[in-house]
Formats: structure tokens, sequence, C-alpha cells
């Protein structure tokens, strides 16, 4: 049967969305200095809920140790429920659904942003670009309490108002570096196979699911992101990852979301692999979890033709940087802004730090010629 962008659909028979569009998770750098959202964020949300059935907010992080970013909003206390009801409230005014996307940074972190001066992660293996953050592997405690803040936030989740929370085990951040031979060298049950590697983001994914137990409500939704490959060696292959999807279609996650910069690349890794990823991973999948798929979606007839190859929903990223209004114009078949202008920065409610961001890192988001 043909999927169509602007049809409802019901998420894992539990949500239903007003069509299969979904605004990606992206960073704003935006907060205010004490983790709570500011109303530029939250102006930048309510621009864009209206033409979503979904939105899938920037990350926050579950406890001190996980912060990833300068001005990231908090939801690792129950003193950020107000602020992250805001949120929720503002998603909602819309009309779209809305998930909160929760994280641990691990060795992407700023060691200036951690309690004791010094990043966490699987082992102390630094990151290909972080050279000069050489983290600490995390203890035994570290990992129980990082599992339980993971289920604390689940519920501070709902508690707010969200209709569920999306795990980010995907771009490097902790899940994917537990998950990845480069970052994980332990020689505990935590490390070393594939089949230890993977305990810890499945830990986490139990926490969430205990969380929900405890929630009053069964059609609270929890996703779960990843990331199919590394560039770095070792890192993550596309074998991995089938094992990873296996893995995960196992459990009792409501859906997958692939993280890709383009949804027709193909391997990074591999350059014989002819295939595109989305489709490799959409096979292994093989319709057991509702799929997310995302990367580079810039027209109607993109999401069209991801709808096509099988997902059941299409994540629209920085397209929503370009013209917050673009759900909205696609359907009524009305044309979109196709780059990036900083002065439109106010008209798009784009908060001040995200568009510095925007243009001093030309190339991540198209750019208006004109």
């Amino acid at each position: 049967m043909t999927k169509l962008p602007f049809e409802t659909y019901k998420l894992n028979q539990k949500l239903i969305l007003k069509n299969r569009l979904v605004m990606a998770p992206m960073t704003t750098w935006s907060g205010n200095s004490d983790g709570t959202l500011s109303d530029e964020e939250l102006s930048y949300y309510a621009y864009r809920s209206r033409g979503v059935g979904l939105v899938i907010t920037a990350t926050t992080y579950v406890e001190p140790t996980g912060k990833g970013f300068s001005g990231q909003f908090y939801g690792g206390d129950d003193t950020m429920k107000s602020s992250l009801k805001q949120l929720a409230d503002t998603i909602h005014s819309g009309g779209a659904k809305a998930i909160l996307q929760i994280f641990h940074a691990g060795r992407k972190s700023n060691p200036a942003d951690m309690p004791e001066g010094v990043s966490l992660s699987a082992s102390n293996v630094p990151g290909k670009r972080e050279q000069n953050n050489v983290p600490r592997a995390m203890t035994e405690d570290e990992i129980k309490n990082t599992i339980k803040s993971f289920k604390e936030a689940t519920i501070r989740a709902y508690q707010a108002g969200f209709d569920g929370i999306e795990i980010h085990g995907a771009n490097t951040y902790l899940l994917q570096q537990y998950f990845s031979p480069h970052s994980n060298r332990r020689t505990d049950e935590w490390g070393g196979t594939l089949n230890n590697r993977v305990k810890f983001p499945l830990a986490v994914i139990d926490a969430c699911m205990e969380a929900k137990s405890h929630i009053d409500n069964p059609d609270f939704i929890i996703g779960y992101r990843f990331s199919p490959e590394e560039n770095s060696e070792p890192g993550i292959t596309l074998e991995d990852t089938d094992y990873l999807v296996d893995t995960l279609c196992e459990t009792e996650l409501d859906y997958l979301h692939i993280s890709l910069g383009h949804y027709e690349e193909t391997s990074m890794r591999n350059p014989e692999v002819k295939d595109s990823t989305l489709k490799r991973v959409l096979d292994r999948i093989k319709g057991r979890k509702p799929f997310i798929g995302v990367g580079s979606v810039y027209s109607i007839n993109d999401a069209h033709k991801m709808l096509s190859y099988g997902v059941d929903l299409v994540a629209i990223g920085r397209q929503l940087l370009i013209d917050g209004k673009s759900i909205d114009k696609w359907e009524v078949d009305n044309e979109t802004f196709k780059g990036y202008n900083p002065k439109r920065q106010l008209n798009e409610k784009i908060p001040k730090t995200l568009n510095e961001i925007i243009m001093s890192q030309k190339g991540w988001v198209p750019m208006d010629k004109s």
C-alpha cells in the first residue's frame, strides 16, 4: 500500500499522528544558563510544531556528567520539570505530538563542564575529533547510576507531559561509545564481544521500559536512535549494525530511528557497497519495528521517495531551519525557501546562538545565494 506524507499514522498502534512527517532532533545551543528552556527556544519549537505530526526535541542530558553542549537544556533533575512541561505544552499547542530525546554525551563532553573536570566513557580512548580530551573509563557504580538516570528521566518526561522519549544511541555519544570497538576497550562484562558491547544500550532500554511500567499510560512511546557506521578504526560496521538492529527488534521499543546525512548515502567504510544504507537497514528490520528515516529531506518529493522505500515516518531537519513553514507549504503545494538566509532569522524564529552556529559552519545547512 502506498504511504502518503499527509495521511494520519498510528505509531505502534499507540500514538495517532496527524501526518508521517517528523521534526528531527537538532541542537540549538540556546538554553538558559540554569538548564531551563529559553524563550527563544520555545518560540522556535512553537513555529515548527504546527506542520509536522511529531516533534523529537533536541537532546537533553540525564545527569551532570552527560552534558554535551553549551546552552543545552537539562532533564536530569526534578527542578527541571516545569521547564520541560513548557516545552511539551509548546509542541502540543501546534498540534504535534512531543518526544523528548535523552542522552549522555560521554567522551564528547567538555571537561570544563564536568563535575570532576574529566569526561566519562566506556574506556579511556579519546574521540577521533577530540584527541585532546582523554576520558576516564566509567566505574561499575557510575554505569549503574547512569542507567538509573535514564530511567528517572523517562518518568520525568511523562510527568512533564511528553508523549514519549527517544534514547539517543547515535552520533558517537555514550551509548554508541559502548557499542563501538573504537571507544569500548573494556575487558569486563561491558566490553569485548559484540554481545558484551551491546549490554549497556540494552540496560538503558530495559531501565526506560521499567520506568514505563510505573507510568499510568500504556501508550507512552519509547524509541531508539542509532548511527549505522563509524569512520574510525576499529569502528562500527554495517555488519555490526545488522546485529544491533536484530537485537533492538527483539526489545519492546516502539520505533527505531536512523541517523544519516543523506537518505541515499552508501557505506562510508566500504565503497564497494552500492546499496543505500537506509535500504539495507529497512531490509534488515523487515517490518519488525516502525522505522524513521532521515537525511537531507529538502522537498516533498524527497519525503515521497523515502516513504516509497518503506520507511514509516520521514524526519526533516535542516529544511525546517531554512523554512519553518515548509510542511504547511508542502501540504498546499507552495514553494519553500531553498537556502538559509540570516536576514530571515527573526521571522523564522531561529535563536541568536543557533543562527551564529549556522553561519560559522556554512555547508552544514544549504545557504541562500540570492
